[in-house]
């Protein structure tokens, strides 16, 4: 029978009803600066904004939501940013109840290596991680601002907490109007949140492993080894493609010094990938730069973790089945391991409807909008692989694009796992096979 208890349905329904009480709070009259209820339709975006942990606006965050608004956004992108097996995790223990069959092969599906683990040992890691790494940034970030920028104590103290829960979450929200560009020129601003984001990116289970085995790589899961070198490759090919395109650009990196160029290149390289924040202005990249933002943050980060899109591992086990079909080979693999057919399908339909979602959105808001092509695609891809960097069309949108972006952002935080768990449950052999013929391909 088919109710909450079910996975499939029980993960979009903690988030639903996330983004249903976010939007009830920040419709109070006291949740904005002026004391009015905001539109319905505004507090339902940055609801579902904050929840997918996406960070993509229609209101400025600092000037229109009050101190109560600001706080709620960070507690609805705390809530997200557990990710969707551990808020199912997080529910499973609040009930009292363990997991049953089909519930312990929901969770390995998006776990991986922590099946000899239990809820609890998942739970304590992530609350563990959270605590640490929110607490440390947020010092580091809280003490950089009251020193160098003569910032109050307590002001600074809750520009720190929030921009790092916001990055620790991959949410992209930010305390200030124009992100984070005003220290663009400061690596102890920049540094810290490029950490956060990229070790909150490589998701649990690699977390897990690591824990476990160390920097031992022979013993590292095919899945840690996968994510972690796909996100050392996706980084240096951001850095690279951002410094060959910007260098000269008077828009983002031509003005700068070579020292800064490299921060907020590198800054860039990691922010695509699902976190959101710029210290440089999107609008004014070149449609090279753009492109190599639209694969970043398609691909986004690591499963299990904060990050969005159709993660690291999903592209790889795609890269390496083409790489086979080119070599003539008839298995896929990477680092002397080779993926089931299982894993392949999964892969390909995750990536193939991920894409299709895309196309269909980004040809709707072109129907009703007169904005740029690659403008529109920037923002629907942003928005479902969760990222939230934008070139500032949000708030220029219809109503209807509007209601779109939140649908894609719903999706594109549960429904990639939901798509993945649903595959890996109804996943059944038949006792009988058609007859196999070939068709021409190509």
């Amino acid at each position: 029978m088919l109710g909450l208890r079910n996975p499939i349905r029980l993960i979009p329904a903690l988030f639903l009803g996330a983004i249903v009480i976010g939007t009830f709070l920040l419709s109070l009259p006291f949740a904005t600066a002026e004391g009015v209820r905001a539109p319905l339709l505004t507090a339902l975006f940055t609801s579902t904004s904050a929840v997918a942990v996406t960070g993509l606006i229609v209101v400025d965050t600092p000037t229109y939501w009050s101190f109560f608004g600001q706080v709620t956004i960070l507690l609805l992108f705390q809530i997200g940013g557990f990710g969707i097996m551990t808020a199912a995790t997080l529910f499973g223990l609040m009930a009292g109840r363990g997991f049953g069959l089909r519930q312990r092969m929901a969770t390995q599906v998006e776990r991986s290596r922590l099946d000899s683990g239990d809820a609890a040992s998942v739970l304590k890691l992530v609350l563990l991680v959270t605590l640490l790494v929110e607490g440390a940034i947020a010092i580091v970030l809280s003490a950089r601002m009251a020193l160098a920028y003569d910032i109050p104590p307590a002001e600074a103290a809750w520009h720190g907490i929030f921009h790092s829960v916001s990055a620790f979450n991959n949410a992209g929200f930010s305390t200030h109007s124009d992100s984070v560009m005003g220290y663009q020129d400061d690596a102890l601003i920049l540094g810290p949140i490029m950490l956060s984001v990229i070790l909150t990116a490589l998701g649990f289970p690699v977390m897990q492993d690591i824990r476990a085995n160390g920097l031992r790589w022979r013993r590292w899961s095919l899945h840690t080894k996968i994510t972690i070198a796909g996100t050392a490759a996706l980084l240096v090919f951001g850095l690279v493609s951002i410094l060959v395109a910007e260098w000269d650009n008077p828009a983002t990196l031509g003005p700068m010094g070579v020292q800064s160029k490299l921060l907020n290149a590198a800054f860039h390289s990691v922010m695509p990938r699902t976190a959101g924040f710029n210290s440089l202005d999107v609008g004014g990249f070149h449609d090279e730069t753009l492109m190599a933002n639209y694969l970043l943050m398609f691909i986004g980060g690591g499963s299990a973790g904060t990050a969005g899109g159709i993660k690291i591992t999903t592209f790889f086990v795609i890269f390496a089945i083409v790489l086979s079909e080119v070599r003539g080979r008839r298995d896929a693999g990477i680092f002397n391991r080779r993926f089931g057919p299982a894993v392949e399908r999964q892969a390909l339909s995750v990536a193939v409807m991920a894409a299709a979602l895309i196309l269909a959105s980004t040809t709707y808001i072109a129907s009703v909008s007169e904005l740029a092509l690659h403008d529109i695609l920037f923002e629907t891809v942003s928005a479902f692989a969760t990222v939230g960097l934008s070139t500032g069309i949000t708030a220029e949108l219809p109503p209807g694009a509007q209601l779109v972006l939140i649908a894609l952002m719903f999706v594109g935080r549960v429904g990639t796992i939901t798509v993945a768990t649903a595959l890996a449950l109804e996943a059944r052999d038949r006792t009988y096979r058609f007859p196999e013929e070939n068709v021409i391909v190509g």
